[in-house]
């Protein structure tokens, strides 16, 4: 291949991108690559991708359908992790009085 070809096609897919990261499909390889997974990736990388067969840029359909994918799975990790720093201590009533005795014993010493 030309190089001088391939990065005038380089530059020219991703002068045609004008976000900042494209969501891509990508196409089925000869070495086993999966056609047809979704994947957002900078500008950059996304025209290299296309021009060089191992993805094409997903519909308007695709995109909106991926996006909101990955917001409900943030969406279900952030909950997650909220879940797993609240921490709840389960106190007795007996225990609790126990407690409060040692402590006014304590104040009344001093």
């Amino acid at each position: 291949m030309d190089l001088k070809v391939y990065y005038q096609k380089l530059r020219q897919v991703e002068g045609s991108i004008t976000e900042p990261d494209l969501v891509v499909a990508s196409l089925g390889t000869p070495d086993g690559g999966r056609a047809g997974v979704l994947t957002e990736v900078p500008r950059a990388l996304a025209a290299k991708l296309i021009v060089e067969g191992g993805a094409r840029r997903a519909s308007d359909e695709e995109t909106s359908e991926f996006r909101a994918r990955v917001a409900e799975a943030k969406r279900l990790a952030e909950q997650s992790a909220a879940v797993n720093r609240i921490q709840v201590t389960v106190v007795s009533e007996p225990q609790e009085e126990g407690k409060r005795q040692k402590t006014k014993s304590k104040t009344a010493q001093e």
